[in-house]
């Protein structure tokens, strides 16, 4: 009979895999975001409202696997720096719709050296980014689901 699993090395771990890549992309693209008196949560607020402007704050929060009361301070602070402006749904005055400003569409061609900074440190072809991105996309996912 054999002894017990032997527990898996820290290398062999996908989890710490996947998490200590997140910490080496947020380090590249720090001094980037820097740069735009930005953080990395308002990077990607921001980039959710490029790809569709005017939303809620619950649909940007469902859209980043983040909770409102995660987003609203976030929110706050690009309100502060003139990026996006909200106001009262006219079909629902409860819920206040975020719309990027024109200084927030001007950030977005600003921001393109993000990508292309993260692309050149990779040493991957932008196809290769595409696919692994669509798998850890896909685990992502299922584990969500599951």
């Amino acid at each position: 009979m054999d002894g017990p699993a032997r527990p898996l090395a820290l290398d062999d771990h996908l989890c710490f895999a996947i998490y200590s890549a997140g910490l080496a992309i947020n380090r590249a693209y720090k001094p980037l975001l820097d740069a735009l008196d930005l953080t990395y949560p308002q990077y990607l607020v921001l980039v959710t409202l490029w790809k569709k402007d005017a939303l809620t704050i619950g649909a940007i929060a469902e859209q980043l696997s983040l909770d409102s009361s995660t987003i609203t301070p976030v929110v706050k602070r690009l309100l502060t720096a003139g990026l996006i402006a909200r106001a009262r749904n006219p079909e629902d005055d409860r819920q206040v719709i975020i719309r990027l400003t024109d200084k927030g569409h001007e950030m977005q061609e600003r921001s393109t050296c993000i990508s292309e900074t993260l692309l050149a440190k990779s040493g991957l072809s932008i196809d290769a980014i595409e696919k692994l991105n669509q798998q850890v996309s896909a685990l992502r996912d299922a584990i969500a689901h599951a």
